[in-house]
């Protein structure tokens, strides 16, 4: 078997990560990544070049701007211009450069707010979205339609994986814009070594949310991204062709809240700050599809939150202070 050449758009990230690390224990691949000195994925030209350059076989298009509910209420032109032109670049230069495998990699956060539970691949486009996310949401779509419409027209195999909340290794874990397990986890521990009473949490602990480990998402990626054609074909439509990748097991913010307290051994109280927005009521995913072709998670949430924050805490003096 020839090496293959795949590109890994956002090795740094902690998905794009997570995929390098699984396929470089592949002998018979090249990853080829770039960071963003070398090369800025929003600049048309620049991505053209690139993939004019490195003779790519495959490409995971995982980078993307990222953040949790604070950073999209502050930034929401820069979520959605910079996650537009990343996907547009990148999916136009693939075609235009004859790379045949694609795999995009999108949110839970496309589906409507008051999607019927767990959301199936089909509730795309059937109701308004959360507002605090609409921009990054509304871009993550237009990635989606992207690679069914590449396929339609051009015969392409650009397939698209929606990740349910993810957290683990190269997580960031700033203190204003991360998302709720790594703010937690940061909280938690700074509480304990201050010997604080008290957290506080953002708003009522009420919300469902299902997470799922970083490591098993990228196993989750390159099991979809190699499917054999007709087995994918057989579980997906032209225009309905991505697939859910999550646990199918959610728990309350309050029930995460207690496990990452525990799992960092912080004994204080836990104060909810109910003027804080909860996002969502409920975002859980029906897997089944997934599981059709064949995957399922195997990572209980306590056993990922125990493997993140021996990261952490293997990696706290790199983080922003």
């Amino acid at each position: 078997m020839s090496a293959k050449r795949i590109f890994v758009a956002g090795h740094k990230g902690m998905v794009g990560s997570a995929i390098v690390r699984q396929l470089s224990q592949d002998p018979q691949n090249v990853i080829i990544t770039a960071i963003r000195a070398e090369l800025d994925l929003t600049n048309q030209q620049a991505v053209n070049s690139f993939f004019e350059e490195q003779n790519v076989d495959q490409v995971y298009l995982a980078a993307a701007k990222v953040g949790g509910i604070h950073a999209n209420n502050e930034y929401p032109a820069e979520f959605i211009y910079e996650n537009l032109m990343i996907e547009a670049n990148i999916i136009h230069a693939a075609h235009q450069n004859d790379v045949q495998q694609l795999l995009f990699l999108g949110s839970s956060c496309i589906y409507p707010k008051m999607a019927p539970q767990p959301m199936k691949e089909d509730a795309l486009l059937t109701g308004t979205l959360e507002c605090t996310n609409e921009p990054y949401a509304i871009a993550k779509i237009a990635g989606i339609k992207l690679c069914e419409s590449y396929n339609r027209q051009y015969g392409r195999d650009y397939r698209s994986v929606m990740p349910t909340n993810l957290y683990g290794e190269n997580d960031n874990f700033h203190p204003e814009n991360s998302h709720v397990i790594p703010a937690l986890l940061r909280r938690f521990h700074e509480a304990k070594l201050a010997n604080a009473p008290v957290v506080n949490a953002w708003g009522t602990g009420k919300p469902m949310r299902e997470f799922l480990y970083v490591d098993e998402m990228a196993e989750a990626s390159i099991f979809v991204m190699n499917l054999d054609s007709e087995i994918y074909q057989r579980e997906t439509q032209p225009m309905l062709s991505h697939i859910n990748v999550g646990t199918g097991v959610d728990c309350t913010i309050k029930e995460l809240t207690e496990t990452v307290a525990k799992v960092v051994g912080y004994q204080g109280e836990i104060h909810w700050d109910s003027t804080k927005p909860d996002g969502t009521p409920r975002k859980l995913m029906d897997v089944s599809r997934l599981e059709r072709l064949g995957w399922k998670a195997k990572i209980s949430l306590e056993e990922g939150l125990t493997k993140t924050y021996a990261w952490f805490l293997a990696h706290q003096d790199s983080f922003r202070k």
